[in-house]
C-alpha cells in the first residue's frame, strides 16, 4: 500500500540550507524582495537565484508554479525549486504550490523553506501529488523521499502538518483500492481489509449472503449471483459524538462486466474502478477515525461482482428490493443502483440517520455531461447540497449540481413492475438518481454523488497523477467538519 509519510518539521537553520543534499524548495515573488530563507540560498549561490527570479521564465509563471535549477553552485543540493508565491496567497495558490512540489519530488528528501507560510493546504497537495502505485510490479520502485519543512514556529505547525499527512494517507488508501486489480481485491479481500480497520477504533460488521437474504436484499444479491465471489455488505461505525449519524453509502462493484448486458471489450479493464464509491467511503472512515472526528458517521458499502454466468440475472428479470418495491431489470449493466437501493434502505431502517450521502461510479452519462473535471451532485435538500459544494470548492475538488425532477420518473416507470432500473440514454445520470431517490424515505436529507468521471482519470487531475484520484475524501471530510461535527 502507498503511504504519505509524516513530514519532519525543523527549526530555521541557515547552515541546513547550505548542507541539504536533496532538493531545496524556496519561495519568491518577482514583485517583492526575496524572503529571508530564499535570500540565504541566493547568497550562497552568489546571486544566481535572484537572477532566475528576475527572468522572463519565472515572471511568466502562474502563482504556485515553480522553476528548477539543477546542481546549483554554492549548495550541496541536487536542485533548487523556486516557487512563485505572492505575499498574500489564497488556498488555491497554496494547493498549486503543493502540487508543483509534489510533482517534482524524487527519491531524495526535499527541504521546504516555508518559514511563516501556511502549511496545511500546501503540504497536503504535495503529499497527494507525490503518489505512485507499484503494488503489482515485480520490481517496485522505492517510494518518494520524505519532506522536511523549515518553519519559524515548529510547535505551532505540528497540528496542521499531522492533519495534512493523515488526510493524504486516507486519499492514498482510496487510490490504492481503486487501482488494485479485481483478482487481487475481491469482495472477500476487501471485506477483510475493512475488518482490519477496527484497529483504528471503528466498529466493523461484515454482513454475509445469508444475512443479506434474511434482510431481503434481493436487488443487491441479484447483481452478484453470477459471480463466484460472495456478495457482502460492510458496515463501519465511527461514534465520535452522540445523536443520529450521517450515513455514507458507497457502491462497491469490484468488477463490472455488465453481466448478460455485456460491455464492449475495449476499455473493460478499467471496470476495476467500479468500486470507487466504496473506496472513497473507506478512505473517509479512516480519515475520521485517525483524526478522532467529533462526529457520528456510519459508512456502508455493498460489495458485489457483476459477471455473466448461467446463474446471472437476465434482462427482463424482476427482483424484489429490501424496501419491497419490485424492480424490472431492463439492463444488467445498470447494476450499481440495484446495490445502492438495498444498502440505502438498510442504512435508513437500521440507523435512522440525520442525512444520507451515497457515492457511486454510476453512469457514463455523467461523463458526457461533465467530463472528468467535476462529479455530479444530486440532492433533495438545498442546504446539504450547498454545504457540500462549498466544501468541495474549499479543498479544490470539482463538483456540479444536477437536477432532480418528478418529470423524469416517467422514464423509469415499468409496465410489469413498480419501477425499472434504467430509462435509456436520455438524461441517463438523472434517471439513475431518480431511481435511487425512490429508496430514500420522505423528509430524509439525501445527496447522491455520481463520481464516474472523477474516480479514475487518463491525465493528471487537480491533486493526482493519472489513474485513481481519490476524489471525495477531502470534500466529504470538509463537509463533516462544517456541518456534522460537534464544536
Amino acid at each position: 500500500m502507498s503511504d504519505a509519510a509524516l513530514p519532519e518539521i525543523c527549526e530555521i537553520s541557515l547552515d541546513a540550507i547550505a548542507a541539504h543534499e536533496g532538493r531545496l524548495v524556496v519561495f519568491a515573488d518577482p514583485e517583492a524582495p526575496l524572503p529571508p530563507l530564499t535570500r540565504r540560498a541566493d547568497k550562497l549561490m552568489r546571486g544566481a537565484l535572484a537572477r532566475a527570479v528576475a527572468s522572463d521564465s519565472f515572471i511568466k509563471l502562474k502563482p504556485g508554479d515553480g522553476l528548477s535549477l539543477a546542481y546549483p553552485a554554492g549548495l550541496a543540493a541536487e536542485a533548487v525549486q523556486i516557487i512563485r508565491m505572492p505575499r498574500r496567497a489564497d488556498a488555491a495558490i497554496l494547493r498549486r504550490a503543493g502540487v508543483s512540489i509534489g510533482k517534482a519530488q524524487t527519491r531524495s528528501a526535499a527541504l521546504i523553506c516555508a518559514n511563516t507560510l501556511p502549511l496545511g493546504e500546501m503540504l497536503r497537495a504535495a503529499l497527494l501529488r507525490a503518489y505512485q502505485y507499484e503494488a503489482q510490479k515485480s520490481d517496485p520502485k522505492p517510494g518518494f523521499g520524505p519532506y522536511q519543512v523549515m518553519v519559524k514556529s515548529p510547535e505551532a505547525a505540528e497540528a496542521s502538518v499531522t492533519e495534512a499527512a493523515a488526510l493524504a494517507r486516507a486519499v492514498h488508501l482510496t487510490r490504492d483500492l481503486v487501482n488494485a486489480p479485481a483478482n487481487v481485491l475481491t469482495t472477500t479481500t476487501f471485506a477483510d481489509q475493512i475488518k482490519g480497520m477496527e484497529a483504528l477504533g471503528l466498529k466493523v460488521e461484515i454482513l454475509e449472503e445469508a444475512q443479506l437474504e434474511e434482510l431481503g436484499m434481493r436487488a443487491l444479491l441479484a447483481v452478484g449471483q453470477g459471480s463466484d465471489s460472495p456478495s457482502k455488505v460492510a458496515v463501519m461505525q465511527w461514534q465520535g459524538a452522540e445523536g443520529a449519524p450521517l450515513a455514507v453509502v458507497g457502491k462497491g462493484v469490484m468488477f463490472d462486466t455488465g453481466g448478460i448486458s455485456l460491455k464492449p471489450g475495449a476499455g473493460m479493464e478499467e471496470m476495476t474502478m467500479d468500486m470507487g464509491g466504496a473506496a472513497v467511503t473507506v478512505g473517509l472512515m479512516q480519515a475520521l477515525a485517525t483524526r478522532k472526528a467529533r462526529a457520528h458517521v456510519v459508512g456502508l458499502v455493498g460489495l458485489v461482482e457483476n459477471m455473466p454466468d448461467a446463474r446471472a440475472q437476465r434482462p427482463g428479470d424482476v427482483v424484489k428490493s429490501m424496501k419491497g418495491d419490485m424492480i424490472e431489470v431492463i439492463n444488467t449493466d445498470a447494476e450499481g443502483r440495484l446495490v445502492l437501493a438495498d444498502v440505502l434502505w438498510y442504512a435508513q431502517e437500521r440507523f435512522k440517520p440525520a442525512a444520507v450521502i451515497d457515492l457511486a461510479t454510476l453512469t457514463g452519462a455523467i461523463i458526457v455531461a461533465l467530463g472528468h473535471e467535476k462529479a455530479g451532485v444530486f440532492a433533495n435538500d438545498d442546504q446539504l447540497a450547498d454545504a457540500f459544494l462549498k466544501a468541495a470548492a474549499q479543498v479544490g475538488e470539482g463538483a456540479w449540481r444536477m437536477p432532480l425532477d418528478p418529470a423524469y420518473d416517467a422514464l423509469i416507470k415499468s409496465r410489469i413492475a413498480d419501477i425499472k432500473n434504467t430509462g435509456g440514454r436520455p438524461a441517463g445520470s438523472i434517471t439513475a438518481a431518480q431511481f435511487l431517490q425512490c429508496f430514500i424515505k420522505p423528509d430524509m436529507p439525501w445527496m447522491h454523488l455520481d463520481i464516474a468521471g472523477v474516480a479514475l482519470t487518463k491525465s493528471d487531475s487537480a491533486h493526482a497523477p493519472k489513474g485513481a484520484s481519490g476524489w471525495g475524501v477531502l470534500a466529504l471530510d470538509a463537509l463533516i467538519r462544517a456541518r456534522f461535527e460537534d464544536a
